[in-house]
C-alpha cells in the first residue's frame, strides 16, 4: 500500500491553470499609494444608487472554516450519524471530496480558499442582479429584483438565491441545494434541507467581511454563524480552471487510509524533534494558495510534534523517518538540515510539486 503522503493529493494535481495572460494587468481606476501599490484602505466605492459595490475579484481568506465549518460547534450539536460520515470521510483521504470528481462545490464556496479553483471569486454587481463567477466555470445568481424564494425549488448543486440590503450591508439567502456536496474539506454533511444567510459588507476598498450562516436542522441542532475575510485580488484576472475529464483514473490511485499513517510511525528521539520546533516562512510562492507569505509554526508537546498553519490549528504528525512526517492537512513534511542537524528549512510535500519554507526563528 502506498504511502497517504503521496495520495493526499490536492486539487492542483487534477486541474492546472492556462497561461499568464493578464495575470499582471493593473486594475484601471482604482486608489493607489504614492508608490503605486494599490491603496487597499481606501474609502469603499459605491453605485450611482448610493449602494456599495461589491464588484471586483476576491481572494478569501478562511483557513479554519475551509478545512472545518463546524469548528465552533460542539459534538452534541451533530447528529451521530454525521459525525461517523466525518470520520470515514477522513479515513478515506477525501477521495470522494467533489474537487476530486470534478464537481461543484456547492455552499462551500462561501468559505473555500487556497487552492486556484476555490480561493478566488469575481463579483459582477448590477441593481437587479449579483453573479459570483467561480474560477472552475461555475456562477452563482443572486437576484436583486425583490422575488421571493421558491417553496419547494427542484435540488441544484449551487441553489437559488434572493438579495436584498440592509443599509450597507448585503444579505443573501439561499435554498435548494442537493445533498451531494461536502460543506468543508473534512466532509461534514447537509441534507436538502440547509438554507444559508451570506452578509456581505465591504469595509474599505480592499476588504470584505462575509458572515455565514448555516441552517440544517436534519443534521445540526442550531444554526451557526462562522466568519469569513476575502482581500481585493488587485492586478490580475481571473483565469479558468478546469478540472480535467479523467478524474476516474485519479481515483482508482487514490488508495490507503489516514491510518496507515500510524501503522508506518517510526519513533524520533525527543532531542532530534525538538531541534525542529520554530517558525517557517514560506519561500516558494503558491500561487492562489491563500494570503502570503504562508507560515507553519512547528511546536513539541511530548514525543510529538506538531505543525499549524495561522487560523488552521495545530495538527500532530507522524514520523515516517527521523526527518519526515505526515499528517499536515494530508500533506507531508520533510525537513532539511545542515551539517550539525540544525534545520535550515522545511518541505510541504505535495503530489503536484515541494514548496520550501525557510527557518526564520
Amino acid at each position: 500500500m502506498k504511502s497517504p503522503i503521496l495520495l493526499s493529493i490536492v486539487a492542483s494535481v487534477i486541474s492546472a491553470p492556462l497561461g499568464a495572460q493578464w495575470l499582471d494587468y493593473p486594475t484601471p481606476s482604482i486608489p493607489r499609494t504614492a508608490d503605486g501599490k494599490p491603496n487597499l484602505t481606501a474609502p469603499a466605492p459605491h453605485t450611482p444608487d448610493g449602494k456599495p459595490d461589491l464588484s471586483g475579484l476576491w481572494n478569501k481568506i478562511s483557513p479554519t472554516y475551509s478545512r472545518d465549518i463546524a469548528a465552533d460547534l460542539k459534538p452534541g450539536d451533530i447528529q451521530p450519524w454525521a459525525q461517523a460520515l466525518v470520520q470515514k470521510r477522513l479515513e478515506d483521504l477525501g477521495k470522494d471530496f467533489m474537487n476530486v470528481h470534478c464537481l461543484p462545490l456547492g455552499p462551500a464556496y462561501i468559505t473555500s480558499s487556497g487552492g486556484s479553483s476555490e480561493g478566488m471569486v469575481k463579483i459582477v454587481q448590477t441593481p437587479t442582479l449579483i453573479l459570483f463567477l467561480n474560477p472552475d466555470l461555475t456562477y452563482h445568481q443572486v437576484f436583486m429584483d425583490g422575488r421571493s424564494l421558491e417553496a419547494s425549488p427542484s435540488p441544484s448543486w449551487m441553489g437559488y438565491s434572493v438579495g436584498r440590503w440592509e443599509g450597507d450591508t448585503l444579505v443573501v439567502e439561499s435554498s435548494g441545494f442537493n445533498d451531494k456536496t461536502w460543506l468543508d474539506r473534512d466532509g461534514h454533511p447537509h441534507t436538502e434541507a440547509l438554507r444559508t444567510t451570506e452578509r456581505y459588507r465591504r469595509r474599505d476598498f480592499g476588504h470584505l467581511d462575509i458572515d455565514f450562516t448555516l441552517n440544517d436542522p436534519a443534521v445540526y441542532a442550531k444554526p451557526w454563524t462562522v466568519q469569513v475575510k476575502a482581500e481585493l485580488a488587485a492586478d490580475t484576472e481571473l483565469l479558468e480552471y478546469v478540472c480535467n475529464e479523467d478524474a476516474q483514473s485519479v481515483v482508482e490511485h487514490w488508495v490507503g487510509k489516514a491510518s496507515d499513517d500510524k501503522k508506518a510511525e517510526v519513533k524520533v528521539a525527543p532531542e532530534i524533534l525538538a531541534k525542529y520546533a520554530g517558525i517557517y516562512q514560506e519561500a516558494d510562492f503558491w500561487p492562489g494558495h491563500g494570503p502570503h507569505p504562508r507560515m507553519i509554526e512547528i511546536t513539541v508537546s511530548g514525543d510529538t510534534l506538531f505543525a499549524e498553519i495561522k487560523g488552521r490549528g495545530k495538527v500532530p504528525l507522524s514520523a515516517t523517518s527521523d526527518t519526515v512526517f505526515s499528517g499536515f492537512y494530508g500533506l507531508g513534511i520533510k525537513f532539511v538540515t545542515d551539517a550539525h542537524g540544525v534545520p535550515t528549512h522545511l518541505i510541504e510535500m505535495h503530489v503536484s510539486s515541494e514548496y520550501r519554507f525557510t527557518r526564520n526563528k
